[in-house]
């Protein structure tokens, strides 16, 4: 039996989940929920045969759990209201607003998370696509890390309303995520919207202030930790391979590409959350 899905939230994200989500053998969307009518999102849902609404959380609160997981791809704000109503419901919400209401989630790394939690935060697209590997330096023992910084660039045409309204709380949750995950309390995160053309492919550059690190040793474990995030993030390759400068410092860059579900393939953004949601939501599936 396939798991019923939701999603609220229909801009460029909760788009892309949805084309993603129609390719799924496991999960069922049953409703795409907006606030707009004349929303892009709601209406592609509409031509695809998906049950809409644009009631907003409303739809839920009169409509009690209709879904076994909600994807909720609004904003930071409206997140709080949100799960109030899906936590009063037993519903399972994966949220990918920089809400930090749920437990962080990084499926490589706490991937079991969502069978203890009924609310898991899956950060921003900085630190999904940047974590995995952060946390593999973090867990070298020889290395202390002392710094870390990444940052991020997306195309302007793949960030949202909802994407700009949240770059404040997309900076700190990204921060705190990376504290978390690789227990360095002083880190900084940076995200540029560029609107240059051609569109650019979103590209996580990371620095990381660390001692006795070890190039070669260091970069087979890259590669083998890449490799597992491809199998749910297919186009998450190194462009650039570590280096370290004058000044003891990793410098080393990832990028997505996205599979071109919804924006075409310079959005990896927009995958690089998504397929991590996915993923997690699979694994309801008994």
């Amino acid at each position: 039996m396939k798991l019923k899905a939701g999603i609220i939230g229909s801009g460029n994200i909760g788009t892309d989940l949805l084309m993603k989500m129609l390719k799924s053998n496991k999960i069922d969307p049953v409703i795409f929920v907006g606030r707009r009518s004349d929303s892009d999102g709601i209406y592609k849902a509409s031509q695809l045969g998906i049950k809409t609404s644009t009631d907003g959380i409303a739809y839920f609160k009169k409509t009690p759990r209709c879904c076994d997981v909600i994807f909720d791809c609004t904003n930071a704000l409206s997140a709080v209201e949100n799960n109030i109503v899906f936590q009063s419901q037993n519903i399972n919400v994966i949220d990918l607003t920089p809400s930090k209401i749920g437990n962080m989630c990084i499926p490589i790394i706490n991937g079991d998370i969502l069978s203890t939690s009924k609310n898991i935060n899956m950060i921003t697209c900085g630190g999904q696509a940047s974590i995995p590997v952060l946390h593999l330096i973090a867990e070298c023992s020889n290395y202390k890390i002392e710094y870390i910084e990444i940052v991020s660039q997306i195309a302007s045409k793949s960030a949202g309303l909802a994407t700009r309204l949240n770059i404040d709380q997309y900076i700190h949750t990204t921060e705190d995520a990376i504290k978390l995950f690789t227990k360095c309390n002083k880190c900084k995160v940076i995200l540029n919207i560029n609107p240059a053309f051609p569109y650019v492919d979103m590209q996580t550059t990371i620095f990381v202030k660390s001692e006795n690190i070890n190039i070669n040793e260091l970069q087979k474990k890259l590669n083998d930790r890449i490799k597992k995030v491809q199998t749910y993030v297919p186009f998450y390759e190194m462009v650039m391979t570590p280096i370290v400068n004058d000044d003891g410092i990793l410098i080393f860059s990832i990028r997505i590409r996205g599979i071109g579900d919804y924006l075409p393939s310079y959005a990896g953004n927009l995958d690089i959350i998504n397929c991590a949601s996915i993923y997690m939501a699979e694994k309801l599936v008994i």
